[in-house]
């Protein structure tokens, strides 16, 4: 069990160089090109994969789990806690992102900051996630969907940033702050994982377990839809048939954990 636990501390520490890694060159990369490279349709279905893994992540492990450890912790509920936490989560996205596309004096002025909010919110969430993750399979696929969505949300954030003319020095400690957030959210989430198994913090990992998969949830359903808007052509039906693939391993990992 120990050799289990040192082989994922490991495991979440390399990923977490990797992850920021990632982040930081793909915005740098964009930064010095100062337009957009081609967004091709591998890409796209490379990101239809990963948000395909983030709902299955939510409704398999996340959820799951925040409801199980709720029940242990206070028996039988008369309320439904971890899904009303769940709903918080999915709908303080969806709120930020209404507030940023929905009032015309805040897309002026504070749009990209809003955008960039609810990246690093994201990206906190999805870091503790997979630092929290007790089994090597698990969070090797939340380390491939993760690693396949960073790179495209670093140039979605720093195309916004270039957009709205904010001075390079500020865009840059954006981009790091951003890059940061998810070896931070693996960091955070390790510890809550330790405690859990101290039992000592089965709370808090019920409590992010429930509020991740609310925001999972989000990102892997209408975020999605509102970036990817191929409907009738054969893209559209490859799209989902990744997100549908997604979605299922994350269904079979579920059987073995």
């Amino acid at each position: 069990m120990r050799d289990h636990m040192v082989t994922l501390i490991y495991y979440k520490a390399i990923a977490a160089i990797l992850i920021f890694l990632v982040a930081f060159t793909a915005a740098i990369a964009l930064l010095k090109r100062k337009h957009a490279p081609r967004h091709a349709e591998s890409i796209e279905l490379g990101e239809a994969l990963a948000s395909g893994i983030f709902l299955g992540a939510a409704f398999f492990h996340m959820l799951p789990d925040a409801i199980r450890l709720f029940s242990h912790l206070y028996g039988t509920l008369n309320y439904p806690v971890p899904e009303v936490i769940c709903v918080a989560g999915f709908l303080l996205l969806l709120f930020l992102e209404r507030l940023s596309l929905g009032n015309a004096s805040i897309q002026s002025t504070s749009i990209p900051y809003i955008l960039a909010l609810i990246l690093i919110i994201h990206a906190v969430t999805e870091g503790a996630a997979l630092g929290i993750g007790s089994t090597l399979a698990e969070t090797v696929m939340l380390f491939i969907a993760i690693l396949v969505h960073k790179g495209s949300e670093s140039f979605a954030l720093c195309i916004i940033l270039l957009r709205h003319k904010l001075p390079f020095n500020r865009i840059f400690m954006i981009i790091i702050l951003f890059s940061l957030m998810t070896p931070a959210g693996i960091l955070f989430g390790a510890v809550i994982n330790q405690l859990t198994f101290a039992r000592n913090g089965e709370l808090i990992a019920a409590i992010f377990n429930a509020f991740a998969a609310g925001t999972f949830l989000y990102i892997s359903t209408l975020h999605h839809i509102h970036f990817h808007q191929h409907t009738k052509d054969k893209q559209g039906i490859l799209e989902f048939t990744s997100l549908m693939t997604g979605a299922s391993v994350m269904g079979i990992i579920a059987l073995w954990t």
